[in-house]
């Protein structure tokens, strides 16, 4: 489970080309993702960054990089997204189609499961206790996304210092100004545009988009979609397939809708569940939390498929299942599937389970078209300093949103009734000190995530059990 080391000369020996990429092995890693894919997005793009570059070699820091920027323009959650690009590049439109799925339908199915048991049952005592120890955990795989990330995209901080205060800025806009994560980005956008024009150097070569110089060593072991590797045939733009990618979205988004209609009318509820999110879907600028207000001031005030505080719950639930945290829709729609008994009081479950798949297909379907019909396009645009400026910008703005996010899940693990950092009540140390015991084991024992999180885990639901947590 040891990744590979970033070398400071050309890769040795040791280092050599990793062997070509399998569908079936893409495939396996794919699914093994949608598992273990905790911690919202910048858990999600840790657990990549650290097994598609640094472990596996699948792909180099730049590439990685400047797919993840791109993603996080767009609207969506840019964890699925990236995922979706990643799945594409490596493997055409069937690639990217089985990575994005596969991101999604784990948590699909587990958070159906969950929200039947909190319908029907109530709270499971050992499911909250597994996830007291996985919310350590998570804290812990973000901080290490944090210096690794930060590290290795953003340069020395005495001999490229504009990307460290973009970061600096960024952080203390998110955390002390409470701006939009949308605002964040857009702000960076323009500043690195600023930037490319009167100083070109100070944002050319971060975030990993500046072309690698003639005759200049490279900085890590080989990859098999390398800073150089041409892009290959099947991501060269082309009209025709911008065109094909267009009408075939339209398509699947157009046939769902009509047949929720013809059946059961544009007033019935699944019909406006799938008209509601694909609103929602093109508004996620900025992640789950962005469009949450939305969703909760729609689904509550105005459809009211469900209450308030069943959106907490559901809230909880989402961040503390595998997937992108904007799969909370697939709560809403199970409940709101569940509470109309859209196919009659006998068959509640059915019901509820197809609103839930309802909302989901609405939600993400938006996200695999942005990803297949932009990808050519953001492909052409690497080393081009004009359009890579500003998404080097980006990468040192997102340096400090997951700063950001790092501090605000150590403070939800320490105070978790809180809300934030309360110096007039103890904090819960034993949570602390899974945080620290799982970034012990990710930096000084190297362990992976998977063993990271089956082992806290395990932890948490021993400590629940022998009451000492």
């Amino acid at each position: 489970m040891t990744p590979a080391r970033i070398m400071e000369g050309p890769p040795t020996q040791s280092a050599a080309m990793p062997k070509a990429i399998s569908f079936r092995e893409a495939f396996k890693f794919w699914l093994q993702l949608g598992f273990i894919s905790f911690g919202g997005p910048a858990g999600q793009i840790a657990i990549m960054h650290r097994e598609l570059v640094d472990k596996r070699r699948w792909v180099s820091e730049k590439r990685f990089l400047h797919a993840l920027n791109f993603c996080m323009v767009l609207p969506g959650p840019e964890a699925q997204q990236l995922a979706t690009y990643l799945g594409w590049l490596m493997h055409r439109t069937r690639g990217g189609i089985v990575a994005g799925t596969l991101f999604v339908l784990p948590s699909l199915v587990l958070l159906i499961a969950l929200s039947w048991i909190y319908m029907a049952h109530g709270a499971q005592p050992a499911v909250a206790a597994i996830f007291y120890g996985i919310k350590p955990a998570v804290a812990a795989i973000v901080l290490h996304a944090l210096h690794r990330i930060a590290g290795r995209s953003m340069g020395n901080p005495r001999r490229a210092p504009v990307p460290w205060a973009l970061a600096a800025i960024s952080f203390i806009a998110i955390w002390l100004f409470k701006l939009p994560f949308p605002v964040v980005v857009l702000g960076a956008l323009l500043t690195g545009a600023v930037l490319a024009r009167m100083a070109p150097g100070a944002l050319g070569g971060a975030g990993g988009h500046a072309p690698r110089a003639a005759g200049e060593p490279q900085a890590h072991a080989a990859a098999i979609i390398d800073d150089d590797t041409p892009t290959p045939a099947h991501a060269l733009f082309r009209r025709s397939r911008l065109a094909a990618v267009l009408l075939v979205g339209a398509a699947l988004w157009l046939l769902p809708m009509a047949v929720l209609f013809v059946v059961y009318g544009w007033d019935a509820t699944l019909t406006q569940v799938g008209w509601f999110f694909t609103k929602a879907a093109l508004l996620t600028v900025g992640g789950a939390y962005a469009v949450l207000p939305y969703v909760n001031q729609a689904a509550v005030g105005h459809y009211h498929w469900l209450s308030t505080a069943q959106m907490m719950d559901g809230l909880a639930l989402g961040e503390t299942t595998p997937g992108p945290l904007i799969i909370v829709v697939s709560f809403v729609g199970f409940v709101a599937g569940w509470s109309r008994a859209v196919l009659g009081p006998d068959a509640l479950f059915l019901g509820a389970a197809l609103a839930a798949t309802v909302a989901t297909w609405f939600t993400f379907l938006p996200s695999f078209v942005f990803i297949l019909a932009g990808g050519p396009w953001v492909e052409s645009t690497r080393g081009n300093l004009k359009l890579t400026a500003p998404l080097a910008a980006v990468t040192a703005a997102v340096v400090g949103v997951i700063a950001n996010l790092a501090l605000f899940f150590i403070a939800a693990v320490a105070y978790p009734a809180g809300g934030g950092v309360d110096f007039h009540s103890q904090p819960d140390w034993i949570a602390l000190a899974l945080v620290v015991a799982a970034a012990f084991a990710l930096w000084r024992l190297k362990w992976g995530v998977i063993r990271v999180i089956g082992a806290a885990a395990l932890g948490g639901l021993l400590l629940r059990l022998g009451g000492l947590a």
